[in-house]
């Protein structure tokens, strides 16, 4: 079984302690120099970016993004879920943008995970999780499906912008595709 519950991988500590104490430590030297930026919570650029998780995707130096130009919504695969439509429904609605970028990555592990890992999970805790996995084998495929699920949710206001992309971890390059 492969769910992180029962996974004997340890999480990297910092030299001189737990990972979370070290990130805390780090927000203590950010917070030093840290002046109010003056801005509010609607990007600049009125642009949502929906991207995979990996902490190999650094979205902001990718996309050419500073602080304030977008939304970043991030989950396993990048996959539009109905927890993303709800987040872009209130960056639209609420918060003006009106344009869509979703990014998915070659090497993902949602290639290689399957729907028996809900299964998994439930015979080790005891509970079938409420939410499915999204795994998927063909990303191109994937991003062409997220590109569906934005333009046709009605709850979106701004869906004719939309446009779908794999990253290269290996170069760095987005690859856009092709809508159905």
């Amino acid at each position: 079984m492969t769910t992180s519950a029962s996974s004997s991988a340890a999480p990297r500590a910092a030299a001189d302690g737990p990972v979370i104490d070290s990130l805390v430590e780090a927000n203590e030297r950010y917070a030093e120099a840290f002046t109010d930026p003056g801005m509010d919570a609607r990007p600049v650029r009125q642009v949502a970016v929906v991207a995979c998780m990996d902490a190999r995707l650094d979205l902001h130096k990718a996309l050419g993004l500073r602080l304030g130009d977008c939304h970043t919504i991030r989950n396993a695969g990048g996959v539009v879920t109905d927890d993303v439509i709800r987040s872009l429904t209130i960056s639209q609605r609420a918060l003006g943008t009106r344009s869509v970028v979703l990014i998915h990555h070659s090497g993902c592990g949602m290639e290689s995970v399957t729907e028996d890992f809900r299964h998994e999970l439930e015979m080790e805790v005891g509970q079938r999780p409420s939410w499915a996995v999204e795994a998927f084998r063909d990303v191109d495929q994937d991003v062409r499906q997220s590109i569906q699920r934005v333009r046709t949710s009605p709850f979106l206001l701004h869906t004719d912008d939309v446009r779908g992309f794999v990253f290269d971890v290996k170069t760095g390059r987005l690859r856009e595709i092709t809508p159905a």
